[in-house]
């Protein structure tokens, strides 16, 4: 109870009882195969420290991925170079303000997050943009323009839908 599942056949995948299929504590980079460290993140933000003030760094092409505040050995997600940071911000704009607003922010989002699950034919515990890889993200980008201008409802089982 309390957590959103994806059905799948005959079972429900419950996001908290599963891991992501990511790496959360990579040690070789996801872009290029390079040596990944755990760092303090001043040395991807111009000596300036930011949330959990840490990241995954690769040594060989630079992408990086920040680490989640009340667990810091832990990867907020794939290490990404800059043409994924865009990608990742321009979903998250368009991602962002669907469950934002709402009164229950942390329901609202995982809603949101099954209901991409379900557009992407992914498990839920990996539906997340900084899971995503490039492609991910482009076909992200393109569900979510399409609902750009949609009503966003819910069924008798509160699951998202848009029309």
């Amino acid at each position: 109870t309390g957590s959103i599942g994806l059905k799948k056949g005959n079972t429900i995948m419950k996001h908290k009882d599963q891991k992501p299929s990511i790496d959360l504590h990579p040690t070789v980079c996801n872009l290029c195969g390079g040596r990944v460290i755990y760092t303090s993140n001043a040395a991807v933000y111009y000596g300036k420290t930011y949330g959990s003030g840490y990241c995954y760094l690769c040594t060989e092409c630079g992408a990086y991925t920040g680490t989640h505040e009340p667990h810091p050995e832990e990867a907020l997600g794939l290490l990404a170079d800059a043409r994924m940071r865009k990608g990742k911000k321009m979903c998250h704009a368009l991602f962002d303000p669907w469950w934002q607003t709402a009164e229950k922010k942390r329901t609202e989002r995982q809603k949101m997050y099954t209901w991409l699950a379900k557009q992407l034919d992914i498990p839920v515990v990996d539906s997340h943009i900084g899971y995503f890889d490039l492609e991910q993200l482009r076909k992200v980008y393109k569900i979510l323009k399409g609902i750009e201008n949609k009503q966003k409802k819910y069924d008798k089982n509160g699951n998202i839908y848009f029309e």
